[in-house]
């Protein structure tokens, strides 16, 4: 989390919570998949304030380094594959699962890159004000594609779901990434996380709305022959 690090903690807690009551209304293993968002930002966001602990202070320098590459790698490696594919995963529709697996391969694509550029170049975090900055040496001249690459595996599958209220999710997505970007530039990658890991929420919605949907399925009498 952006703030301090009782608030990623307190946030961290809060999220399981909220991972665990997912998981719970999940009825199968594809189900499993989108509902243990919450619980991976419940992660991400505890390695986020074990960063805030250690970077004051010289001595955890170990500490430092491992937090910061464990939270890029959520950040940066992970989400770009694990939401489209939870949400296909989520389809049912045979035409929107093609416009999915687009998504999965362009997530693929962008983490695949990022994940080269996190073992091949420098990053470092550090403390400015109430935030946490991610300093990356990536190449400058794929970062615009990068970027749009990441934006289009990430915020675009909910939209194309034919889950009740996905959209909503997606939009929620949108418009945090829209104002991280205007009043936190310099801290996306914290900022927008934050934002994201507090609106996976609506994971929590979405999954009791499938729970209830299963429920209201009617039930299929076996045909019998006489």
């Amino acid at each position: 989390m952006c703030f301090s690090s009782n608030a990623s903690f307190g946030a961290g807690v809060v999220l399981s919570v909220i991972g665990v009551a997912s998981i719970k209304k999940a009825q199968t293993s594809s189900q499993v998949f989108f509902a243990s968002i919450p619980l991976i930002f419940a992660v991400q966001q505890i390695t986020e304030g074990l960063l805030w602990l250690a970077l004051p202070n010289p001595a955890y320098s170990t500490l430092q380094s491992v937090t910061t590459y464990i939270f890029l790698f959520f950040a940066q490696i992970l989400w770009p594959i694990w939401v489209p594919l939870s949400i296909l995963n989520l389809e049912t529709n045979a035409k929107r699962r093609n416009v999915h697996k687009a998504f999965v391969a362009i997530g693929t694509i962008v983490s695949l890159y990022l994940g080269h550029c996190l073992i091949s170049f420098p990053v470092q975090a550090k403390i400015i004000g109430y935030h946490i900055s991610y300093g990356q040496e990536y190449p400058a001249g794929l970062s615009g594609y990068g970027a749009l690459l990441y934006m289009i595996a990430t915020i675009a599958p909910p939209f194309f779901s034919s889950t009740k209220r996905m959209w909503a999710l997606g939009s929620t997505i949108l418009i945090s990434y829209i104002i991280t970007a205007i009043f936190y530039t310099g801290y996306i990658v914290s900022v927008w996380c934050f934002f994201a890991s507090v609106i996976s929420i609506a994971v929590l919605a979405i999954m009791y709305e499938i729970n209830k949907s299963h429920k209201a399925l009617p039930i299929q009498i076996p045909y019998k022959l006489i």
